[in-house]
């Protein structure tokens, strides 16, 4: 715990920078029945009935200290994704980083193993070499703070039935670019020594 929580204490330092990274599960859902449009005195209305349109996957990228994020929409949530996706951080994101230090939970993927069961081992290696990865602990994945970024999504941009993979990718770039251009971030306050004030009991134990 320490460990990502001194991390969030150091300052800004694009050659260094810190990306938190989750993942989460989307629920393609298409309507049945056309969408009443608002009205004077009546919200917009939406049938009970609604067709499904089968599931994707949500990689977000935070950048707090930068007021940076991006998700990439996949098909499936694989260790071939996750590996793609540090390549990506990498070569397209932060090309001229010398390291990046990757905020992640214990989940099986987030291993650098991955980029070995999914490149060459020699491009492996070079992905590797610019990555520095960092764990909540088990059942702290709240101390990851890409948790409220996602949060912030869900509430602004994804409350609302979305009925294909192309609409969603156009609706999350909406935000992301919004998002980005005010810098919008969190204002982090959880700190090493507030955690050993009140979290004393695990310490001892």
């Amino acid at each position: 715990m320490e460990d990502v929580l001194d991390l969030y204490e150091e300052p800004y330092n694009p050659k260094r920078p810190v990306v938190c990274l989750d993942e989460c599960p989307y629920q393609l859902i298409r309507e049945v029945r056309q969408v009443w449009p608002m009205q004077p005195g009546r919200p917009e209305r939406y049938d009970y009935e609604y067709h499904r349109g089968g599931t994707c996957n949500l990689f977000v990228f935070f950048q707090p200290l930068a007021g940076w994020r991006h998700v990439k929409v996949t098909e499936r949530r694989t260790k071939k994704d996750f590996a793609h996706c540090m390549k990506d951080l990498v070569d397209i994101h932060f090309p001229d980083a010398e390291v990046i230090r990757i905020v992640v939970d214990n989940l099986n993927t987030h291993t650098p193993t991955v980029l070995y069961e999914t490149f060459e081992p020699a491009e492996a290696r070079r992905i590797m070499r610019k990555l520095e990865f960092h764990h909540t602990p088990n059942h702290g994945s709240w101390l990851n703070m890409v948790e409220i970024e996602i949060s912030v999504l869900s509430e602004q941009s994804l409350d609302r039935r979305i009925p294909d993979v192309e609409t969603l990718r156009k609706e999350i770039t909406a935000w992301e670019t919004e998002r980005n251009q005010t810098r919008a971030t969190v204002h982090w306050q959880f700190t090493t020594e507030k955690a050993r004030v009140k979290l004393e009991r695990l310490y001892h134990s």
